[in-house]
């Protein structure tokens, strides 16, 4: 079977003048990541295209977005750029190598237009560059290219005006992208969307800190990468049979405890995946702070709204 996810991955050191020392890096970490999930089976199909083997122009540049957008079997067309940004009064720019004044690189609105025109179920761009802010945003109301259509969804470094930062030879930004797509950012089955990258990056910057920027027009949303689940499938399969209904109360007793004399190694197994479902934040303990204490004294354990949330789809046998 074909694969469906496509992604274009651009970083671009190599400036003429202005050179940058961590888009390589960063663009070679993104790639790594998507081209498969944490249990090695694969994700995207990625064309990376960097400055220190590349010769990345204005013209090769908008002929591979414009392949990434176009085919009609997509599932995911993702589009990840790490470089130099400006904008002018006709908008923001993502630069190439060969810029020059007045025809700077891609018009970020360009990018969207294709993005919006893209027949792939969700169409994710995701920049790391100066003024990446600009994108989405138009300086005249009437403008349609600052529209975002339904699927796409778009995640900048900065906002409109700002820079972005470089550290230790890795964009703050995209180090913390790939944190997320790592894991940082993932749901309980182990998912990565790019609403929750966002959310993770937002969360960990601080107030004096480049502020990213998110928009999208999202009927569903896709998982970008599938990390290492916090709570096996199976595991939350058992959910509904240890808890019939929502309210149900689990009950415990020091036998579940594997520390105590005369415990029951059956429980103790169902325990320890308590023990993972709490860490979790899906069950919590009732009466104490803690599961060790409520099996010591023999209370017991119920679902939190989240635990309810998974309890049903694992029900109604949706995962």
């Amino acid at each position: 079977m074909p694969n469906r996810r496509r992604a274009l991955v651009i970083g671009i050191d190599d400036y003429p003048g202005s050179p940058l020392f961590g888009c390589v890096n960063d663009a070679k970490a993104i790639a790594a990541l998507l081209e498969a999930h944490h249990d090695g089976s694969p994700n995207f199909e990625v064309v990376l295209r960097t400055s220190d083997v590349d010769s990345i122009t204005r013209g090769s540049l908008r002929e591979d977005i414009q392949r990434l957008f176009v085919p009609r079997d997509a599932d995911v067309a993702l589009f990840y750029f790490a470089g130099h940004g400006t904008e002018n009064d006709l908008g923001g720019y993502i630069m190439t190598p060969d810029f020059a004044s007045g025809d700077e690189g891609v018009n970020l609105s360009e990018i969207l237009s294709r993005a919006n025109a893209s027949p792939a179920k969700e169409s994710v761009i995701i920049l790391d560059s100066c003024m990446s802010g600009a994108l989405g945003a138009s300086p005249s109301a009437n403008n349609n290219a600052a529209a975002v259509s339904e699927g796409v969804s778009i995640l900048t470094a900065a906002r409109a005006g700002q820079a972005a930062a470089e550290i230790n030879g890795n964009g703050m930004f995209t180090e913390l992208v790939c944190a997320a797509l790592d894991g940082g950012a993932a749901d309980v089955l182990g998912n990565v969307s790019a609403p929750a990258i966002y959310t993770y990056v937002e969360e960990a910057l601080g107030a004096w800190d480049q502020r990213p920027l998110f928009k999208a027009h999202l009927g569903q949303v896709e998982s970008l990468r599938k990390a290492l689940p916090a709570v096996s499938v199976e595991t939350l399969r058992q959910l509904p049979s240890w808890f019939p209904a929502p309210d149900h109360v689990f009950p415990l007793d020091p036998e579940y405890e594997d520390t105590e004399l005369g415990h029951d190694p059956a429980k103790v197994a169902i325990f320890k995946k308590l023990q993972k479902c709490r860490d979790a934040k899906l069950i919590e303990a009732v009466d104490e702070d803690f599961l060790y204490f409520a099996a010591m004294n023999s209370t017991g354990c119920s679902l939190t709204l989240l635990g309810q949330r998974y309890r049903k789809l694992a029900a109604e046998r949706r995962i």
